[in-house]
């Protein structure tokens, strides 16, 4: 966000300066934004003057009209697309893309890269999906809340981390790179989540036109095809394809970033190669201009050259990555949190998770609320003690059990992804359309104070494991 500054204290002028480039690069710095957004919108959907507005625009219905000789046609947006669905079913494939991306780069290259590093944070992820969707479902049996056990599943890798950064070294760096790691493999299975459970009804004439138009772009890969412009017709065509097919609009960004290639144009040996020529054009250049003419016509056509070079030398897939990471970070998930954590309380009952268990609504608070808070840190804990105990993981260097339970509380934040799939449940033809805004509202607010304890719990428990860890540690050195 350009128009949130940073204020430090310069020690030699003594005053206050601006630093937005300084905010932007920190890794709390979106936790921040997303925060904000969350009290505005609870704000802009509850005050007098201001929640009608709010939810008429969200319900907007967005159309391009085309004149025709027979009146006017709906053209490029499908039928009911609304604001809110536009966010939801568009702007969030960007973020879903960027996190296939992240995904790729993490299994290609990252912690997810061999065996030994992805086996046990993948094993906690399991884990800490599996338990979270027992507790939902054991505490929702049999009611019309029952499909929304996958609200408690997901991990927001954007607040978990940018707690860890503020706890700073009370957390050994093993546990953060598994943290971060699980983060990963969570949004992985989370994205599984979505596209098998949380879909329509498949047409499986458009999804196997879908899958032509992939594997059409897969081959333009295999060929060798690497500029990124190549591969955006067969994504916007298999959105509509996956939007109309029964498969969520959203899935479109993963699949298409699963095929943007990770290979330069351009090797190192060429890379060196081309290089090396054009600085030695950039300084025989230098010879037919003064000094402080620097750069002139001729050098500004090899820089301009050298630019592209180093351009082609970076991979296309990177390239996408660090360019959309900002706009997701900044401008996707703050509209996304306005759009959809606004909830207006008609029922004050939301905000208690722990009231009883309607025999036919179930209580969609109480099921997400122990699942996030419980359900994650005891699934991921449990899961690793099985994985390190069957020697299949390793415990990660310099940590303890205590520890790593106290960061397994932090993979209870679940937030944007939680939001996301509350705003997919509930759905059906015999699920009322006042009960399915109620159980989602409900579930809204569950996601929130579950993901606010939850970070609480796990900052505190980080502090305080690791002022006993320190205490025992100099106690030892004393001895």
């Amino acid at each position: 966000m350009a128009l949130i500054p940073i204020y430090w204290w310069n020690k030699e002028v003594h005053n206050f300066k601006i630093s937005q480039d300084s905010f932007r690069k920190q890794p709390w710095a979106n936790g921040v934004i997303l925060l904000a957004c969350v009290v505005i919108a609870m704000l802009l959907a509850n005050l007098p003057f201001t929640k009608h507005l709010y939810h008429n625009f969200l319900h907007t219905e967005l159309t391009i009209h085309v004149a025709s000789p027979d009146g006017v046609v709906d053209w490029f947006f499908p039928h009911g697309m609304t604001m809110e669905k536009f966010i939801n079913d568009i702007l969030m494939v960007i973020f879903f893309f960027t996190v296939g991306l992240e995904i790729k780069r993490e299994v290609v290259c990252g912690e997810l890269s061999s065996f030994k590093k992805a086996i046990l944070p993948v094993i906690a992820a399991f884990g800490g999906v599996v338990m979270p969707a027992l507790i939902f479902a054991i505490v929702n049996h049999g009611t019309l809340a029952s499909s929304g056990w996958g609200i408690p599943t997901a991990t927001d890798i954007a607040f978990a981390v940018g707690i860890l950064s503020i706890l700073g070294d009370k957390v050994p760096i093993s546990l953060k790179v598994f943290l971060t790691a699980l983060a990963i493999a969570d949004d992985l299975i989370a994205i599984l989540v979505v596209a098998i459970f949380y879909g329509g009804n498949i047409n499986l004439p458009l999804l196997g036109v879908a899958l032509v138009v992939i594997l059409f772009a897969a081959l333009m890969k295999r060929l060798g095809e690497k500029r990124i412009g190549f591969f955006v017709i067969p994504a916007v065509v298999v959105w509509f394809l996956f939007y109309y097919s029964g498969i969520h609009a959203t899935m479109t960004g993963v699949v298409m970033a699963m095929l943007i290639p990770m290979n330069a144009r351009y090797n190192r040996a060429k890379f060196h190669r081309r290089a090396k020529i054009l600085y030695e054009s950039l300084v025989e250049s230098e010879q037919i201009s003064l000094p402080e003419s620097f750069p002139n016509g001729p050098q500004r056509h090899f820089l301009r050259r050298l630019s592209s070079l180093t351009k082609k030398t970076i991979p296309p897939s990177y390239r996408l990555e660090h360019m959309l990471n900002p706009i997701v970070n900044f401008a996707i998930m703050p509209i996304f949190a306005l759009a959809n954590a606004g909830v207006e309380i008609t029922d004050p009952s939301y905000f208690n998770v722990f009231k009883a268990i309607d025999p036919v609504t179930g209580s969609v608070g109480l099921g997400i609320f122990l699942g996030l808070l419980l359900g994650k840190p005891l699934g991921i804990t449990a899961a690793s003690w099985i994985a390190i105990k069957c020697k299949v993981g390793v415990m990660p260097s310099k940590s303890s059990w205590p520890m790593l339970f106290a960061v397994a509380c932090l993979g209870g934040i679940g937030f944007t992804m939680s939001i996301f799939v509350d705003t997919l449940s509930f759905a059906g033809p015999d699920i009322a359309p006042e009960i399915t805004q109620h159980l989602r509202d409900a579930g809204k607010i569950a996601v929130l104070l579950g993901s606010l304890t939850a970070g609480l719990m796990g900052s505190v428990l980080i502090t305080v494991v690791s002022g006993i860890e320190r205490r025992k540690m100099l106690n030892e050195i004393k001895q």
